[in-house]
C-alpha cells in the first residue's frame, strides 16, 4: 500500500498500545481477531479472490510472539500472532508477495505491517548490545532490556526506487535483476547509505546498476515494504543521455528501453517478460508514467 492510499480502512491505532496489558486483556475477548504469520506467509481464503483469513485467541499456537496490529473496519482489534522457527507451517499458509496485490486495500495494509513487525518479533528476541533476552512492551511494538535497560524499536531501512525515463519522456528504462533470470523487468533500487540524502542515493545506484546520469529527480510516493524491512521512497527521474546505458552485468544482468505501448502489453500481462506486480511501489510508479499520456519532454 503506497502513500496515496492513505483512506484505507485499516487503523493501526497507535495511542492504544500504551494500554496497560492490552495484549492480554485482547486475547481474553473471544471477538478478538488474530491473524497468524510464519515469515512473510499467512492463511488465506478463496484463491479466486484471496482474503486474510483470522482465527480466534484460543487458535494462537503455543510459542508464537503476540502483538497488537491495530483495528479493522468495523473497528475489532486484531492481535499479530508471529509462529516460532520451529512450529510447524501454517495450514493454508501462502508468501504474502502472491496474493497480496489482490487484497483489498486495508487488508493488503494490515498483511505489510503484520510481516514487517512479526520478523522483527521472532528475529530480534536478544538485545544487540548486551546480548540479554528482552521483555515486549508498548504492546508489542518495542522490546526492553532488563540487562543493560535499553529500548529496541522494528528497524525500517530507507531505500530508494527509481523509474527513469528517456531524454525525450517516451520510453522507461527497466532493469533485470540476476535472481530474476531475466524473466522480470522492474524499477531500479537500492538501500540509503550513511550521510546520504535519498536524491543522492537515487544518482549514485543509477550510475552504479546502469551506467547513466539523471536530471529531473522527482518524488512521487512511498512504500512499506517487508522484504526485509524497507521503507522504499519511489522517485520517478530523467536520463540525460540514453545512449550512456550500460548495465553493471552483476546485479543488473539487463537493461531495456520500454515504449508507452510495450509497457501498457506489460501491465496486461501480454509482454514477452514480466513487470512488477500489483503490491510493489515499482508497478505504481511505471503505472504512473503510463498513465501520463500527455507528458511532454
Amino acid at each position: 500500500m503506497t502513500s496515496s492510499d492513505t483512506a484505507g480502512t485499516f487503523d493501526p491505532s497507535a495511542a492504544e498500545r500504551l494500554t496497560p496489558d492490552l495484549v492480554d486483556t485482547l486475547r481474553r475477548d473471544r471477538d478478538t481477531r488474530v491473524l497468524l504469520v510464519d515469515g512473510d506467509r499467512m492463511p488465506v481464503g478463496d484463491a479466486a479472490a484471496p482474503a486474510l483469513r483470522f482465527v480466534d485467541p484460543a487458535s494462537i499456537p503455543a510459542g508464537a510472539e503476540v502483538a497488537f496490529l491495530g483495528r479493522d473496519q468495523d473497528g475489532s482489534a486484531v492481535l499479530l500472532a508471529a509462529a516460532d522457527r520451529d512450529a510447524p507451517q501454517l495450514d493454508g499458509a501462502r508468501s504474502l508477495r502472491e496474493f497480496g496485490a489482490a487484497l483489498p486495500d486495508a487488508e493488503a495494509e494490515m498483511a505489510v505491517a503484520a510481516v514487517a513487525l512479526g520478523r522483527w518479533l521472532r528475529d530480534a528476541r536478544h538485545c544487540p548490545a548486551c546480548g540479554e533476552a528482552t521483555l515486549l512492551a508498548t504492546s508489542g511494538w518495542s522490546r526492553h532490556c532488563d540487562g543493560c535497560r535499553r529500548e529496541h524499536f522494528p528497524r525500517t531501512d530507507p531505500a530508494v526506487i527509481v523509474a527513469p525515463r528517456s531524454a525525450d519522456g517516451t520510453r522507461l528504462l527497466l532493469g533485470a535483476n540476476a535472481a530474476w533470470r531475466g524473466e522480470m523487468y522492474s524499477c531500479f533500487a537500492g538501500f540509503v547509505e550513511a550521510g546520504e540524502s535519498a536524491e543522492r542515493t537515487v544518482h549514485r545506484e543509477l550510475q552504479e546498476e546502469t551506467g547513466v546520469r539523471l536530471t529531473d529527480v522527482q518524488y512521487v510516493e512511498s512504500q512499506a515494504w517487508p522484504y526485509p524491512r524497507s521503507l522504499m521512497l519511489g522517485f520517478h527521474a530523467r536520463v540525460i543521455d540514453d545512449a550512456e546505458v550500460r548495465p553493471d552485468g552483476e546485479e543488473i544482468i539487463s537493461s531495456r528501453w520500454f515504449t508507452r505501448e510495450e509497457i501498457g502489453r506489460g501491465l496486461r500481462g501480454e509482454l514477452d517478460v514480466r513487470l512488477p506486480g500489483g503490491l510493489s511501489v515499482a508497478h505504481r510508479l511505471i503505472r504512473v508514467w503510463y498513465d501520463a499520456a500527455d507528458e511532454t519532454p
